[in-house]
């Protein structure tokens, strides 16, 4: 893992997430690392030290997984729940949304190259 359990907590003002068990912790970073792979195009394994803007990022986006992993309310989009009864209250329409480290990982995105040309060959039988 390119950051750590301790280094999620140390970095959150979240108190759910300062609480979390660590290997719930480090799922959620794994969860962060693909999102970042996925922009970027690449994984930093190659990068020793890890880029300050690239740690930034991937913190960020471990503790919104923390907080969604954490808090089934949220992924539902509830504000309250009661089981008995059957009765809840619906959100207010605002959405949880992922941060935008675009901004962030700009210099490290690797762009794919989609000019490349197929030749395909027939003859007849």
């Amino acid at each position: 893992m390119l950051i750590t359990p301790a280094d999620l907590k140390a970095y959150s003002v979240f108190d759910v997430v300062k609480e979390r068990p660590d290997s719930l912790l480090e799922q959620d970073i794994i969860e962060a690392e693909v999102e970042i792979e996925s922009i970027v195009g690449h994984d930093f394994s190659e990068y020793d030290p890890l880029p300050e803007k690239a740690k930034l990022a991937l913190l960020k986006m471990a503790q919104f997984f923390a907080l969604v992993n954490s808090d089934e309310s949220i992924v539902k989009g509830y504000k309250s729940e009661k089981i008995g009864d059957y009765s809840y209250t619906l959100g207010d329409g605002s959405v949880l949304r992922k941060p935008d480290v675009y901004g962030l990982l700009k210099e490290y995105i690797i762009e794919s190259s989609t000019n490349e040309s197929i030749k395909f060959r027939m003859r007849a039988l």
